[in-house]
């Protein structure tokens, strides 16, 4: 089996559209987002769906079973399920389908997969980078607390928090951009990635 790459690694690209959807969630659970930015965001989202599914297929095309996977998984329900819903979510908030309002208990439990899905990998990051890693344990933190945010089990109060720590795995995400672009382009690491918890 051959191990030369047919593409160049589109990871960059990847976090790119996550720190997208981080910002604008951010945006939306600090409360800066009324009801008329909610298919804004989704419009966004489809745009990161397109860009992770491809990084996805290039990704397991290259064997990366982790990154390949969890972009995958990212493009269909972070990216493209997210932009459904919160579509779905302006219709009813907007009365297009009479008196029903979003019941978000449901998401709650399918957030919880997603949780569950990003934390079973997590361990496999402690290979990569480490801010790689750092991004990967504050979204694990942050869906479980979406999760509990959308089943009611998560102080109102405490809900800005999910978007402080969107911003920071948001800004993490464009410096990770920033290290493999860079450090590809000019051969050796101009932006310091710190090195591996794990060799």
């Amino acid at each position: 089996m051959s191990t030369e790459h047919s593409f160049a690694n589109p990871s960059a690209a990847g976090l790119g559209a996550l720190a997208v959807a981080c910002f604008g969630f951010g945006a939306v659970f600090t409360g800066q987002v009324p009801v008329g930015g909610l298919p804004i965001l989704a419009a966004w989202l489809i745009g990161g769906a397109l860009v992770q599914f491809t990084v996805a297929v290039i990704e397991l095309k290259d064997h990366n079973l982790t990154g390949g996977n969890v972009f995958l998984f990212f493009c269909a329900f972070f990216m493209l399920g997210a932009a459904l819903s919160t579509t779905s979510k302006f219709l009813m908030l907007t009365g297009m389908f009479g008196d029903v309002k979003p019941h978000v208990v449901v998401e709650g439990y399918t957030w919880m997969a997603g949780a569950a899905f990003l934390t079973a990998v997590t361990p496999a990051y402690l290979k990569s980078a480490k801010p790689m890693f750092v991004l990967v344990v504050l979204l694990d933190i942050l869906l479980w607390m979406v999760v509990l945010n959308d089943l009611g089990m998560l102080d109102p109060s405490l809900k800005p928090i999910i978007g402080y720590l969107l911003y920071a795995c948001g800004w993490i995400g464009v410096y990770m951009v920033a290290a493999l672009v860079n450090n590809a382009a000019f051969g050796r690491q101009v932006v310091p990635t710190f090195g591996t918890w794990v060799k």
